[in-house]
């Protein structure tokens, strides 16, 4: 932007290098060049200052391709005033001698039909093929397309500009026909892991089953080992029961012929035992043999009346009283003649022991 100074009736203009000053004076060009710096008149005075600097333009373009379908173009086309006369000519680029700031906006406007040719050369280049066989050629086409379009339209040569360099950055589809352009992309690799997925599966599966063999296997070797040990566990338990059953036999053989010992023995024993007594009885029954019914009698009664505890009544009649008065009678009798006798007998055999001492 120029400075201007303000003095009472002159004013005084400083122009940058990069700024084309055109100083008009009732109409008639009076200076024109650039980074200029004069004294003029402000009565009947206009002054144009022209940038000279590169100036970069931003597309933001919509289009159609051949099947209908909506694309958005993304670049920046930079330019630059190569005949500052004759933009001055055909652009209004008049400055505010107060400030020295732009009346209008020359730029914008040369903005606007950059843009609008832009928009024509990229609609051209969209509309001679479909929206896919587009994004596969990508942006190089549609930059080249652009480039060969401002090189071969004379507008903005007639207007005193040059294009410096063309870029587009993207050219996009909307995001409906995006996510449509991206679905048998999406699909083909959605199919690829799913495939990807399923063979990791059948691995899996096939490791699985692998390891559920392996496992049945250890399982069939265990059970395989747990039957001999069961085997073995049975013939042992089967040996000790018969070394057990041995052992019980051979101690019961034992008890049985020790029982059979001590039965003959308590056999002999009692055998002999009532030997004894049998001749002991014998013996008794022959002494009672030869005593007189008086003397058994007398026995009898003795025996029972140690066995009596108590007698409440007793009854003697005459008869009774008579016959035992005479049994008493014959027993005191016989008991008198055997002791006379056994005193002989004891004299007799004194008399013979005194004539052997002699």
């Amino acid at each position: 932007m120029a400075q201007i100074s303000r003095y009472p009736f002159l004013r005084h203009l400083r122009a940058d290098t990069s700024r084309h000053v055109q100083l008009f004076q009732h109409g008639v060009r009076k200076r024109s060049g650039r980074g200029l710096a004069f004294w003029f008149n402000p009565t009947g005075a206009s002054i144009a200052e022209i940038p000279m600097d590169d100036r970069a333009t931003t597309l933001m373009l919509k289009g159609q391709s051949a099947d209908f379908q909506d694309l958005a173009v993304q670049g920046t086309v930079i330019w630059r005033v190569a005949d500052a006369e004759r933009l001055g000519d055909r652009v209004d680029f008049t400055i505010d001698l107060m400030t020295g700031k732009p009346a209008g906006q020359p730029i914008e406007s040369i903005a606007e039909v950059v843009i609008s040719l832009a928009r024509e050369f990229a609609d051209s280049h969209l509309k001679a093929a479909g929206v896919r066989a587009l994004l596969e050629q990508g942006v190089a086409r549609l930059q080249a397309a652009l480039v060969a379009g401002f090189a071969g339209d004379a507008t903005l040569q007639g207007m005193g500009i040059d294009i410096v360099a063309i870029r587009v950055a993207a050219l996009t589809p909307t995001s409906e026909l995006a996510r449509a352009l991206q679905a048998p992309t999406f699909e083909g690799l959605q199919q690829k892991a799913d495939e990807a997925t399923f063979a990791r599966r059948a691995m899996a599966v096939e490791k699985e089953r692998a390891i559920a063999e392996n496992e049945l296997g250890n399982q069939i070797e265990l059970a395989s080992r747990r039957r001999d040990l069961i085997a073995r566990e049975a013939e042992n338990a089967r040996s000790e029961a018969q070394a057990t059953a041995a052992t019980r036999q051979i101690a019961v053989e034992a008890e049985a012929l020790a029982a059979t010992t001590g039965a003959e023995a308590e056999a002999r024993r009692l055998r002999l035992v009532e030997q004894a007594r049998a001749d002991m009885e014998r013996a008794r029954m022959d002494v009672y043999a030869t005593l007189p019914p008086a003397i058994l009698l007398a026995l009898a009664a003795q025996e029972f009346a140690g066995k009596l505890q108590k007698i409440d009544n007793l009854t003697i009649t005459p008869d009774m009283l008579s016959g035992v008065l005479g049994q008493i009678k014959d027993v005191i009798g016989q008991t008198r003649g055997q002791t006379g006798g056994q005193t002989q007998t004891k004299t007799r055999g004194q008399a013979r022991t005194s004539t052997d001492k002699a």
